[in-house]
């Protein structure tokens, strides 16, 4: 998975050292990631704004047509709930045991 993100982020860096807009890049860091299986952090870092949410034993989706992350989120108390957040500014993490 790490591989993954890697290259998608390399064709991102490379597409705009060749000339593609920046709508072009979006779209691009957009494909990536469909789904994720397993214990991730999420971070939505925007400005000084920034909120993260710990997915356990669950999935990550994407929509890459509207752009956001879908996923159960975990709170203290175990509780889970639905979160939507936008892929642009947004980092996921792999969580080892």
């Amino acid at each position: 998975m790490k591989n993954t993100i890697l290259l998608l982020s390399l064709l991102v860096g490379f597409s705009g050292l060749y000339g593609c807009s920046e709508e072009a890049q979006n779209k691009l860091s957009r494909i990536g990631i469909t789904w994720l299986e397993g214990d991730y952090k999420i971070t939505f870092a925007n400005g000084s704004h920034t909120q993260s949410w710990l997915v356990k034993d669950g999935k990550v989706t994407s929509d890459p047509e509207k752009g956001y992350y879908y996923f159960w989120a975990v709170q203290d108390n175990g509780k889970k709930y639905y979160v939507q957040t936008p892929i642009t500014n947004s980092y996921i993490e792999e969580i080892k045991p």
